[in-house]
């Protein structure tokens, strides 16, 4: 357990800096995270390894062609403990959710609605759960279709059976990939705002909203398409009740408060919010959940989160390298080119003009499907666009195409950890899930966005 508490420590100490913490504190959050992956590297999936091994290679590179590497490298580790940190807030909601009964009916009420609503309720669903869960929706809507999908409530037609279940899965997974793009406690949201100091949430919200929305309604459009139409029957069993999902937004609606005050309170950056907000709302909805104790939940909270925070912590090493590599190798990335191909590179920005938000989305989604993980690909861009003015494109807009474009990749890139989860519960490849289930939707959406861009621009 070790390897969990230099974690525990890491997004502490990180918090500390980023609230004005002396320099020497990131520094020992950065030994401590170089020491926590070293202790972890076993437990490592092949790709998260892959990940590390290309940031060593990386950082020798930078050492050998940089005059002084260690201030970009510094800042490079800082990115890295930041999402570390950043991770290590959000998988504390995990703790509170999974001991929800709200939650298990909120579950329940969604894959017993009708075909018809199935779709939007389950996509709606898992945006909202996975904004507190994270990649934890996937392993818990996908273990409660397969339990309700029985061949029995199919009335033993089999491929009925198997239509229910890859809709399901499909809106599961296609309304965990909203989440990041709406969400203020999203990852992407925390790099783009992160590399791009002058852009404000509530002047990127309602690109994003909208974004989001599109996707949803593509989706929905393929997915009633796509089904089969259910018989019509004289006796219509009951719809079971949405008022648990009303109280899980109202429950999601408090914590996104919480956030925003904190940041409004203290004069923070949203994702610094995020570091001091999501902790302590874990840590109140776990004291709500323990009131009938005594001590008002405080104390047995307490006592619950000190217990199961290791073994919780010790189960995030994939996603926090997977994440925060990403961020340390797009960051090197544009240390390591020189101040002429930085100036083409920003010229070829600049050049496009308005087509640069679309051309943008297109480039992540088509270096995520050879292994280039969405956020390097941000990163990079971000970066970029931080340095030159670009006239005609609000930042908003380019900011928001490139969440789009992430969320499209966590859809269709067989690298991703989303279609990793789906493939190992489907027992079918990620390709085959990216391309042959998703092919159709993938493309309305670029052929929308391209629309949609233009005439936004």
């Amino acid at each position: 357990m070790l390897h969990s508490y230099l974690l525990m420590l890491v997004a502490l100490l990180t918090l500390w800096s980023q609230l004005g913490g002396p320099p020497l504190v990131a520094d020992v959050a950065v030994f401590l995270l170089v020491g926590f992956l070293s202790l972890s590297w076993g437990r490592f999936s092949v790709m998260a390894r892959g990940l590390l091994l290309a940031s060593i290679m990386v950082s020798l590179l930078t050492m050998w062609r940089l005059d002084s590497p260690w201030t970009v490298l510094r800042e490079a580790a800082d990115s890295f403990a930041f999402l570390a940190a950043f991770m290590t807030s959000l998988a504390l909601l995990r703790l509170p959710a999974y001991r929800s009964r709200l939650i298990r009916r909120c579950g329940q009420s969604l894959l017993l609605q009708p075909p018809n609503w199935r779709y939007p309720l389950l996509s709606v669903g898992s945006t909202l759960f996975g904004i507190v869960l994270n990649f934890g929706v996937l392993n818990l809507f996908v273990s409660m279709i397969e339990k309700a999908n029985t061949l029995g409530a199919a009335q033993g037609r089999q491929w009925v059976q198997q239509a229910r279940r890859r809709r399901m899965l499909l809106a599961t997974l296609r309304g965990f990939t909203l989440a990041p793009l709406v969400s203020p406690m999203g990852i992407g949201v925390a790099v783009i705002l992160a590399n791009l100091p002058e852009l404000k949430w509530r002047e990127l919200f309602p690109y994003v909203l909208a974004a989001a929305t599109v996707l949803f309604l593509v989706g929905w459009a393929c997915d009633h398409l796509a089904g089969p139409k259910p018989v019509r029957r004289n006796a219509n069993p009951p719809r079971p009740s949405l008022l648990p999902l009303v109280r899980f937004s109202l429950l999601l609606s408090a914590l996104m408060a919480l956030i925003f005050l904190l940041s409004w309170w203290f004069e923070l950056r949203l994702p610094q919010a995020v570091l001091v907000g999501v902790p302590l709302g874990a840590w109140l909805w776990l004291a709500w959940q323990c009131r009938l104790l005594g001590l008002m939940g405080v104390a047995p909270a307490t006592v619950v989160l000190g217990r199961r925070l290791p073994a919780l912590l010790g189960s995030i090493g994939n996603e926090v390298v997977a994440l925060g590599a990403g961020a340390y190798l797009g960051y090197l990335s544009v240390a390591l080119m020189d101040p002429a191909q930085l100036a083409g590179m920003a010229g070829v920005m600049v050049d496009l003009g308005t087509w640069l938000p679309l051309v943008a989305m297109l480039v992540i989604v088509v270096l995520a499907q050879v292994g280039v993980n969405p956020i390097i690909s941000v990163t990079f861009l971000t970066s970029m666009a931080s340095q030159v003015t670009l006239p005609g494109v609000p930042l908003p807009l380019l900011a928001a195409a490139m969440l789009a474009g992430w969320s499209l990749t966590m859809v269709t890139s067989p690298f991703t950890a989303a279609m990793m989860i789906m493939s190992r519960f489907t027992g079918l490849s990620a390709g085959r899930i990216g391309f042959h289930w998703n092919g159709v939707f993938l493309g309305t959406s670029l052929m929308t966005a391209v629309l949609l861009l233009r005439l936004a621009t």
